[in-house]
């Protein structure tokens, strides 16, 4: 069984598991956290699915691609070290444990 903890926007955490195969931002959607608007569908190309997850080399995270980089550092909470559009991240197994901060979209 595949579980992140996720943290959001009122400070509680919570539990969910998860697919492989699916990206974070469709996980964090099913699991009903409705902040994560992802306007865009995925496509990343909005940024309304920004989250901040610590420690990412540890979960074996694909590195931040270019265009990523562009859209999440205009973000207002933005940090370098655990900014992340959860559309750009697949899930493994190796994201099992990992905890994931909703951040409030601008």
């Amino acid at each position: 069984m595949n579980q992140i903890t996720v943290i959001g926007l009122d400070g509680q955490q919570k539990q969910i598991e998860f697919d492989v195969g699916d990206n974070l931002m469709e996980v964090l959607r099913d699991a009903g956290y409705d902040e994560i608007m992802a306007l865009c569908g995925g496509c990343c190309s909005c940024a309304t699915c920004h989250v901040k997850i610590e420690d990412q080399a540890s979960f074996l995270l694909p590195p931040v691609e270019e265009d990523e980089e562009v859209l999440v550092s205009m973000a207002d909470d933005y940090d370098e070290s655990s900014s992340r559009l959860s559309c750009q991240i697949p899930m493994t197994g190796d994201q099992s444990g990992m905890t994931v901060q909703i951040v409030e979209a601008d």
